[in-house]
């Protein structure tokens, strides 16, 4: 099977559980559920809960019936920091993935969604997630709270997802240096990222040994993706990336290509991804698919 075609068949299996988990649009307070549900179904490529999925089959060929669950779980802490990402207190942006963001979005009766129910909306599918996770019917519990503790790392404020935003709110129009940068990519996107292919191993019951490589993968991996994000704000236009291009340079933010222009920008995340696709040679042939997807990671368009 292609990557491509792999890729949809994937996103498939995961918007089916997607709907499922979600709560449905009739359910009071029904104007919150819209808007979830809204940004969880704008059109993502399921990126994240690709890799859970794929490091949970590396570690076993049959990872767990929860383990599709736990993989949406990602989907829905990362769409829940998106619709935050895009207000107007953060990055504030009116597109996103090619449509109107949700504070921007028209919900019933011509009336937009607004801040106050993007907040809450954002604010819900982070307490889903959880909720997700903690009632996964048929893995034990101390794979359960492994789980939970796992992917509240990865969102937290210590060197997780709001920290890194923090870091990069503080440091517009600040000096740049390599720390800084580093500290903020691997936190406010790396970190989940890397919890991904951690949540698929632990859901899957990995050894020490194992985990350490997926570990890894991971944390290289999820580098060079923040990387290739930063250049294609760069180099894309906003219809192919389906949101405004060239944010970070109108906004002084801390990015590679400012610190360390273009060519060795992409030089970088090629050699991220090379650790990474390297952390992976223990499991022999079976890491095939994984290293597959590293390389889209640095290759991809969008």
């Amino acid at each position: 099977m292609s990557l491509q075609s792999y890729l949809e068949q994937q996103r498939a299996r995961i918007d089916q559980e997607l709907q499922r988990l979600a709560p449905p649009e009739t359910e009071i307070p029904a104007v919150v559920h819209r808007a979830m549900r809204y940004s969880l179904f704008a059109g993502g490529k399921r990126i994240r809960s690709i890799f859970c999925l794929e490091a949970a089959g590396l570690v076993s060929p049959e990872p767990g019936p929860d383990i599709e669950t736990i993989s949406c779980s990602l989907e829905l802490v990362h769409t829940y920091s998106l619709i935050h990402d895009d207000l107007p207190a953060l990055d504030n942006d009116d597109f996103r993935r090619g449509k109107l963001t949700c504070h921007k979005e028209f919900g019933k009766d011509n009336k937009a969604f607004g801040e106050a129910i993007a907040i809450l909306a954002g604010d819900a599918l982070l307490t889903l997630a959880f909720q997700v996770l903690a009632n996964l019917p048929r893995t034990p519990p101390a794979v359960k709270a492994a789980l939970v503790a796992e992917l509240a790392r990865a969102a937290g404020t210590v060197n997780g997802m709001i920290g890194g935003q923090v870091a990069d709110l503080e440091a517009v129009n600040g000096p740049l240096s390599p720390e800084t940068l580093e500290y903020i990519h691997r936190s406010k996107t790396g970190a989940l990222f890397c919890a991904s292919v951690r949540l698929g191993a632990i859901g899957a019951q990995a050894d020490a040994e194992q985990l350490a490589a997926i570990t890894c993968f991971g944390e290289n991996a999820g580098l060079a993706f923040q990387i290739v994000d930063d250049i294609l704000d760069v180099e894309s236009s906003t219809e192919s990336l389906g949101k405004t291009a060239g944010k970070d340079a109108v906004q002084k933010k801390v990015t590679y290509p400012a610190l360390y222009g273009l060519e060795r920008s992409k030089q970088m995340a090629a050699g991220y991804i090379g650790q990474a696709k390297a952390a992976l040679d223990p499991f022999g042939p079976r890491a095939t698919r994984l290293k597959e997807l590293a390389d889209y990671l640095v290759s991809r368009k969008a």
